[in-house]
């Protein structure tokens, strides 16, 4: 994907659709409408996944709090969002293989009361998810539950429930989408904002007017339909289409912490089922460490990014601490981050706890604008293909939807054990052969393949990391990575990982992006000094 050339085919292409977001849902957007035969657009006002689709809880998943709250507060549009999420999940699984798997999750019990609720409840998940892709859950006895997770209080606990949904890596995934549509004939863009928007003697958006963020060079972007897929900045979108329109959105923040892998010690993650807030609160293993959250909370300024809070810290260790012998302290997080979720306010008095997770497609007939707006990551393709199919009545055609079976990029023929084979050709360590198949999939060869022009991207960016300079190389040569945050939070996932890591690498980061992208020596040490002052940012809210 290079940017120049996108560029140069946004202004000059007439598209039938222009999708603006580029995040899952703009992404899923972008691939179904392409493999359905149109001319498609698709731009972000900055990177890929840059807002809240690279800050979930990294879970695929019905959604087992939906469940619960539909049967103790009747609530049963809660139900729709469960069923949506679980005919999805094996279908979000099944098509990116190398960045989503089947996940174990414990759900640790103090009595048999408990056991029994919870066994009832997650029977009711398993029957609810209508396959057989995944494993069922059983409540397993304690010393089975100790032998998966050593590092419970073992004199508190009596046992726990085991059930199965899946995991992905977010960002990864939508950059795969953003590739894939790419490959279909898409042009895209990441860093171009729309300002504005044309339109037709009627007052039908007949193009959109757009900045790139480095150059600050303004163009039109022609288009038949516009799809506003901006999540939580969609009512933005929405009022420079019409600005008669009421605000739909209502964002809520959840954060998570990072701390260590030994903290649990255990490849199975774990649903702690009650919080203070009424909510689940999750721990599981990613990238070699241990993310836990979420919370929610109002959150009214979306123009500021939603960082991790000290007070949001103390919360989540507590919510954490009754069910581990050893207690975890705020210093031993690694590493933070903070998300928002695009909330559809149908009822102001609603707590954003209360609101649900389902979508909406709006079409406003003044300005012709589609707007995708709620939802969540799992069911992020069934969005793209009901905001696709309201652009197809629009259009007045009708063509299938064929995401359900499209492989993405990085899938075909995916072959997890293929690590061996890159171990024996390059001589790389077993954790960087096992990392570059579970991020680039079948495509890992195109990435590693670098190192026979220039040996010295073979180096690790870190000791103890699995991460190579190659993947810098190729992250902006091929990924359409701009600056070192694009890498170091999105291409890799360092950034939501270790903060400490983050900063010791980022000169070298800088150094190889500045060799690919041109960069003179003030602009790339402005690029070192702005990120070390975001990171530290994160590391002085949070209180570390």
């Amino acid at each position: 994907m290079n940017r120049a050339d996108n560029l140069s085919r946004l202004q000059s292409e007439n598209f039938d659709i222009c999708i603006i977001g580029g995040g899952a849902s703009g992404a899923g957007c972008a691939l179904d409408a392409a493999l359905r035969g149109y001319r498609v657009a698709l731009i972000d006002k900055k990177d890929f996944a840059s807002e809240t689709s690279s800050r979930s809880t990294k879970l695929i998943h019905g959604g087992v709090r939906y469940l619960e709250q539909a049967f103790t507060k009747l609530d049963f549009a809660q139900l729709k969002q469960v069923r949506h999420g679980l005919e999805e999940r094996h279908i979000v699984i099944k098509n990116a293989p190398h960045l989503a798997r089947p996940l174990a999750l414990l759900t640790p019990v103090f009595s048999w009361i408990e056991g029994v609720y919870y066994s009832i409840g997650l029977k009711m998940y398993d029957w609810f998810a209508n396959d057989d892709t995944l494993p069922k859950g059983r409540w397993l006895s304690k010393k089975e539950v100790l032998s998966r997770m050593p590092t419970l209080d073992k004199d508190k606990l009596h046992s726990a429930v085991l059930y199965y949904d899946g995991q992905h890596d977010d960002a990864r995934y939508c950059l795969a989408l953003v590739q894939s549509a790419h490959e279909q004939g898409v042009a895209v863009a990441n860093y171009v904002e729309v300002l504005g928007f044309l339109k037709d003697p009627v007052g039908k958006l007949s193009a959109c007017s757009v900045e790139d963020a480095f150059t600050h060079q303004t163009f039109s972007i022609k288009a038949k339909v516009f799809v506003n897929c901006t999540g939580t900045f969609a009512d933005r979108i929405r009022l420079l289409a019409n600005p008669t329109l009421p605000n739909r959105m209502r964002p809520s923040k959840g954060v998570h912490v990072v701390l260590p892998y030994e903290t649990l010690n255990s490849t199975d993650a774990m649903l702690i089922p009650k919080t203070s807030d009424g909510r689940v609160v999750f721990a599981i293993p990613f990238e070699g460490q241990l993310v836990v959250g979420t919370t929610d909370t109002e959150y009214r300024n979306v123009e500021n990014e939603p960082v991790l809070e000290q007070s949001e810290v103390n919360f989540l260790l507590d919510t954490l601490r009754p069910y581990l012998k050893k207690d975890p302290e705020s210093g031993d997080i690694k590493a933070g981050f903070g998300g928002l979720r695009p909330l559809l306010a149908a009822d102001p008095t609603k707590s954003t706890k209360g609101l649900t997770r389902d979508h909406e497609v709006e079409h406003d007939s003044k300005s012709n604008l589609v707007s995708l707006l709620g939802g969540k990551w799992t069911t992020y393709r069934l969005m793209a293909k009901d905001a696709v199919d309201k652009v197809e009545e629009l259009l007045e055609q009708n063509n299938p939807c064929l995401t359900a079976d499209h492989l993405l990029a990085g899938g075909e023929n995916f072959n997890y054990d293929a690590w061996k084979t890159i171990q024996q050709e390059y001589d790389l360590g077993e954790d960087t052969c096992k990392h570059l198949i579970l991020k680039y999939g079948s495509r890992a060869e195109r990435v590693v393949g670098l190192i026979k022009t220039d040996a010295t991207l073979a180096d690790r960016l870190l000791p103890n990391l699995p991460y190579l300079k190659a993947e810098v190389v190729f992250a902006a040569r091929y990924e359409m990575a701009a600056t070192p945050r694009d890498f170091l939070a999105r291409r890799i996932r360092m950034e939501i990982t270790d903060w400490d890591a983050t900063l010791a690498c980022l000169p070298t980061v800088c150094d190889l992006m500045a060799g690919e992208l041109g960069w003179d020596a003030p602009t790339e040490r402005q690029m070192v000094n702005e990120y070390t002052t975001l990171v530290r940012g994160f590391q002085r809210e949070a209180g570390l």
